[in-house]
């Protein structure tokens, strides 16, 4: 086993610098703008008038859910093949026998200008649940990210139990979106996470997280989220009730590392469009959408 799985394993978080080229994120960031104006099918655009400018567009969105589906830019970041050698190294080292496969089932692009909300705390697991604890968030900076923008933030070892703590209301809507907050546990080991461009955060789905405000005047704080886990997991995810959850498996998944170990079971395509999350108001429920 690499230093780099032992040390995922013991803090759930991993920060790998340089691995993507400065032209490959700036291509990256140019997709938020392309969503922005509408030159992808958007479930819900950004409510502005038509002469608005590329500024008041992009200060509508806080991120873009699944946008690996319909821009060829971001499906080439799902499968990087430097960030692919990690994820073959890390995802399932906990696992037994464990074969480095390793598949992609949700991307998210934020654009978090100055003054937009970061999310409170909260574990991945919670929302994208896999039967074998691999679930892995792959936190490409897309910008230089510190305490003044809104960098992540992370509780480490929080992981180790797995543990998926209770939820409330924050109370704080200028300082998160409306997601809820996990709580229940001491948040007095919190570690910023000061990155690069171009830089990447591996975090465990059990690892708690969050990130502030983007209390700069002028500086964006993007990054591309893809979320991960061992090819051989079932993804009870995305499914209506009544399903046999020790079963369901989400297949609209992008193979990354290995080939897909279940052949018999088609992969599914995204949908031809995507969902943003807004600056502020209530989210689109993308699941509910999908289950249409």
């Amino acid at each position: 086993m690499t230093g780099l799985a032992d040390e995922y394993m013991s803090e759930g978080f991993v920060v790998v610098e340089g691995l993507v080229s400065d032209q490959q994120r700036q291509a990256v960031s140019g997709e938020l703008l392309a969503f922005a104006r509408g030159d992808y099918p958007v479930e819900n655009p950004p409510a502005v008038p038509e002469d608005a400018t590329d500024e008041q567009r992009l200060a509508q969105i806080l991120a873009v859910h699944f946008p690996h589906w319909v821009s060829p830019i971001v499906a080439d970041m799902v499968r990087h093949p430097r960030i692919a050698a990690v994820l073959g190294e890390i995802t399932g080292a906990h696992i037994p026998y464990w074969d480095g496969r390793v598949k992609c089932m949700q991307s998210m692009l934020f654009a978090k200008p100055p003054g937009l909300p970061g999310q409170a705390w909260h574990q991945d697991e919670r929302y994208i649940p896999t039967r074998d604890r691999s679930l892995i968030g792959a936190w490409i900076a897309l910008d230089d990210a510190d305490e003044e923008n809104g960098c992540l933030r992370v509780l480490p070892r929080s992981h180790r139990t797995g543990e998926l703590f209770a939820l409330r209301d924050h109370g704080l809507p200028e300082e998160f979106d409306p997601g809820e907050e996990a709580y229940g546990f001491d948040p007095a080991d919190e570690r910023l996470l000061t990155v690069k461009a171009g830089d990447v955060v591996f975090f465990n789905g059990y690892l708690l997280h969050r990130s502030l405000r983007n209390a700069s005047v002028n500086r964006n704080r993007r990054a591309l989220v893809n979320h991960y886990c061992s090819a051989w997991s079932n993804l009870p995810w995305m499914t209506r009730q009544g399903i046999d959850v020790g079963t369901a498996d989400y297949r609209a998944i992008v193979p990354v590392v290995g080939e897909d170990p279940y052949p018999e079971r088609p992969i599914e395509p995204g949908l031809d469009r995507v969902f943003l999350r807004p600056a502020s108001g209530a989210f689109v429920d993308a699941q509910e959408i999908i289950a249409d």
